[in-house]
């Protein structure tokens, strides 16, 4: 036996870890940009307004991806997990 092991995961498990990647990846490109990641992600997801996320390395199109109440959602729930 490898010591692979195969895992369950949840809907929601996956969501968590695709809206955790996605935001990672879009920090990363706006930090490459010059620009300020949390102003700019807080200005998309009050706003809605794609134009406070760069386009470069893809990053607009895959937050526009995400549902925004969905990253909301996720952001809360793991602030909350770490009380």
């Amino acid at each position: 036996m490898s010591g692979n092991t195969t895992g369950l995961y949840t809907v929601e498990e996956f969501d968590d870890l695709l809206v955790h990647q996605t935001l990672d990846d879009v920090f990363q490109a706006l930090e490459e940009r010059g620009y300020n990641p949390i102003n700019q992600m807080v200005g998309y997801l009050m706003s809605g307004d794609p134009g406070y996320i760069s386009s470069y390395k893809g990053a607009r199109n895959k937050i526009m991806r995400l549902d925004r109440n969905v990253i909301a959602e996720v952001l809360l729930k793991n602030y909350i997990a770490t009380k």
